[in-house]
């Protein structure tokens, strides 16, 4: 075990899986002056000024009791998974193993030490016929990736019942060497490069500073089971790069409009992921906001520092 900066024990301290994903460290960005974060790394161990890293090894349940104990985190996010769609296709043992195996791991050993559990999920979990699904809507993944997905929110809310389970699409800055969705197009429109963006596939994407913010609202009212927590605005991801192009001042005339079904070979997915915040908004009391204030706070956090900040890593 690293431990990386200086942690306050003064601050809660969160555990967060899957630390060298784009999640974890903007979530990690987002609260490291409120929280004193612990990340757990698998393979890539960045060094994270500030935080607090640490190897950890979801396959094994005694370990992670280990880690929990010495720790002591206020509640884990479980952000570690297989999330390419192509990739749990070709290895469906393998997407298995790691999006419900390791989940299984960690909902038992927080259910065992009494440590809330907030389990990260997915919008591929249905088959895109209907907008805007909410909490309640009847799951039917398309493939491997959301089955995976499906199985291990009802393992870990069977296991852990007092688990938050959150279904989510989110952006933010990725690092040197894991570039995000935003970064793709931000890039490609400095560049002048053309850059095709699908206008046949919708969504509600969130920021995730925003996505963290509602989660820690959420732990703090005591929620659990399932929420949508997702931007208010249905796009497509052409219209994304629109709209991303208008908040940082850029000429959109690189972006070009694409298909889905223009890429014949691509494993199926759902053309509609869009979710319903409803719950989540009427249980906070608040808009968990829209993309265009949120592509806006992205970047001033990029005049901040921040994709400065996580590109080094």
């Amino acid at each position: 075990m690293t431990d990386i900066g200086n942690s306050s024990l003064e601050k809660p301290r969160i555990l967060i899986t899957g630390g060298s994903g784009l999640l974890a460290l903007n979530w990690y960005a987002a609260v490291r002056d409120e929280c004193d974060v612990v990340l757990g790394f698998h393979d890539r161990m960045p060094a994270v000024q500030g935080a607090t890293g640490i190897a950890i090894d979801l396959e094994s349940k005694e370990r992670l009791l280990a880690i929990l104990d010495a720790y002591a985190p206020e509640f884990v996010v479980h952000a570690a998974g297989c999330t390419s769609v192509e990739s749990c296709e070709k290895a469906p043992d393998i997407a298995r193993h790691v999006n419900i195996g390791l989940a299984e791991n960690m909902a038992h050993v927080c259910r065992a030490r009494g440590v809330p559990l907030v389990h990260i999920s997915t919008d591929h979990l249905f088959s895109g016929a209907d907008m805007m699904a909410d909490e309640e809507a009847p799951i039917a993944p398309l493939n491997v990736y959301g089955k995976t997905k499906a199985e291990a929110e009802l393992r870990v809310l069977e296991i852990c019942p007092g688990a938050l389970v959150i279904r989510t699409n989110f952006y933010g800055w990725g690092t040197g060497y894991r570039r995000s969705f935003s970064d793709v197009i931000i890039d490609a429109l400095r560049q002048q490069r053309p850059i095709t963006l699908f206008d046949d596939v919708y969504y509600t994407p969130i920021l995730a500073e925003s996505l963290a913010e509602a989660v820690h609202d959420l732990f703090e009212r005591k929620a659990s089971g399932v929420f949508n927590v997702v931007g208010s605005q249905r796009l497509t991801k052409y219209r994304f790069g629109m709209l991303l192009a208008q908040a940082f001042g850029l000429d959109p005339a690189p972006i070009r409009r694409g298909a889905l079904s223009d890429l014949p070979g691509l494993v199926n997915r759902p053309r509609d992921m869009s979710l319903s915040n409803r719950k989540v908004r009427d249980f906070l009391g608040r808009d968990p906001g829209s993309v265009s204030d949120h592509l806006l706070r992205l970047r001033e956090q990029e005049q901040a520092g921040l994709a400065t900040e996580l590109g080094k890593l």
